[in-house]
């Protein structure tokens, strides 16, 4: 039997993020918002025993990751898998500009057609496979426990709509955008020799970044 609990975080807001750029596989840092926003994510889960926790190899990601363990001693592991959708030649281009662009839109709005063809980027089927393929060797590791995912928009935008049981091609139908340093909560259940299933307790949760704390 396998219960294991995600919590699955968007990095804290970049400096890419409030100038409208995309990133992608490119990076920027983490602005103070997106400081305070890691900070307050980790209080908001600071009750939380995590097992390991797991980021993608990029920066952003990672400074998000190591706020949110500040104060645990939790192992942190980082893995392209969960990186975020490589986008090529746009990568720090201003979004108002990209979405003039034909297959920029074909990217949002048909993402079964979108192969990446003028930019040189990844495609969604790549990304389904190798961001769920981190997900699948969890699965394989470890029986019970609670893991941390810090990650990004569309890999964590990806991994949630699979989870409902959507494809990589109709996965932008079933999920929405996630807020930067957000909490979405999924359960995982196996007995037997059952294949497993995934259960969304929450998605995009933006409580603890509207929540007044008592300063320590």
């Amino acid at each position: 039997m396998k219960t294991l609990t995600f919590y699955l975080i968007r990095h804290g807001k970049t400096e890419w993020n409030e100038q409208k750029r995309l990133q992608g596989s490119g990076d920027s840092p983490l602005t103070s918002e997106g400081t305070e926003g890691a900070k307050r994510t980790a209080k908001a889960l600071s009750h939380i025993d995590f097992t390991v926790a797991y980021s993608s190899l990029l920066p952003r990601a990672i400074s998000t990751a190591n706020l949110i363990l500040a104060h645990k001693t939790t192992p942190l592991i980082c893995h392209a898998g969960l990186n975020e959708l490589c986008f090529g030649s746009w990568e720090g281009q201003s979004l108002e500009e990209l979405s003039k662009l034909p297959e920029y839109r074909q990217m949002r709005e048909q993402p079964a057609q979108y192969l990446g063809v003028t930019n040189g980027g990844e495609t969604y089927q790549h990304l389904a496979n190798r961001a769920m393929g981190v997900i699948d060797q969890i699965i394989q590791r470890y029986d019970t426990g609670n893991i941390l995912i810090v990650s990004h928009g569309h890999t964590l935008r990806m991994l949630l709509a699979l989870f409902r049981g959507a494809t990589w091609q109709t996965h932008r139908d079933q999920s929405t955008s996630l807020a930067n340093t957000s909490i979405s909560v999924v359960h995982y259940l196996q007995t037997g020799n059952d294949t497993g299933h995934f259960e969304l307790e929450k998605v995009n949760d933006i409580q603890h970044l509207m929540d007044t704390f008592d300063e320590e």
